[in-house]
């Protein structure tokens, strides 16, 4: 495939690899992603997080689209890239996964748990707002499909909703913060499959090349950083990692 090469050789040079994934990293596995025609926001309009907390009715549409399926974000399979990207991690050669992504899929391919950041959080468990405590989606769905319960906390009566930061709603501290470090600690830092719109997960890219990193891009379309970056490739990521 052409451009792998020069790919490879740069991760070869690498000290320390930052992977960041986008959307694009998913679609390979069935995934949609957000904002492209016939992608979620064009099948259904988001749910505002205060809209969410404020009324009723938007959490009952939430939950229904979460049990429904409708906005397709967990159940998939991981795909080759996300399998290449798991053996360069367990090859010590990438110390940390940044993900815009929801759908755990990194985590199913075997990247541990502490060094995938989720920095939209993650669909495929649910959050109380309140308190923090942890619940599983299928201990929420039999409640709300047969009875039509709407989940609360059951240690301190808080809103519950699945763990995804949804629009309107703060970025997590933590995250962001361990994003950063990790960011400024690498010498090579790969964007997979991020369109690199949406600020403040877009400024990574940046902060690592004006930080001495070299910048490589893999995504279907261009995108504003091309210009910044040591390599861009336009080619299907699964196939380029696999390659590799």
């Amino acid at each position: 495939m052409p451009g792998v090469s020069p790919l490879a050789a740069m991760i070869v040079e690498a000290a320390k690899v930052v992977v960041f994934t986008g959307a694009g990293m998913s679609t390979e596995s069935g995934i949609p992603d957000f904002r492209s025609p016939g992608g979620v926001w064009s099948r259904m309009k988001p749910i505002y997080f205060p809209d969410f907390v404020a009324h009723e009715a938007m959490r009952r549409e939430a939950w229904t689209r979460v049990f429904s399926g409708a906005a397709g974000w967990v159940g998939a399979a991981p795909n080759d890239g996300h399998r290449a990207i798991a053996r360069l991690v367990a090859d010590g050669k990438v110390s940390a996964v940044i993900t815009q992504n929801v759908d755990n899929l990194h985590q199913a391919s075997g990247v541990p748990d502490d060094q995938v950041i989720e920095l939209h959080g993650n669909a495929s468990y649910a959050i109380c707002l309140a308190c923090g405590v942890r619940r599983e989606l299928e201990e929420l769905r039999a409640p709300f499909v047969d009875h039509g319960v709407i989940p609360t906390c059951e240690a301190c009566g808080g809103l519950i909703k699945t763990a995804t930061i949804s629009f309107g709603q703060p970025m997590p501290a933590s995250p962001m913060e361990r994003a950063q470090a990790a960011t400024l600690a690498c010498d090579l830092f790969i964007v997979l499959g991020s369109s690199l719109v949406v600020f403040p997960a877009a400024a990574f890219p940046l902060q690592a090349k004006r930080n001495g990193a070299r910048l490589i891009i893999v995504n279907r379309e261009p995108t504003d950083q091309d210009i910044f970056a040591d390599l861009v490739l336009h080619v299907e990521i699964g196939a380029a990692l696999a390659e590799i």
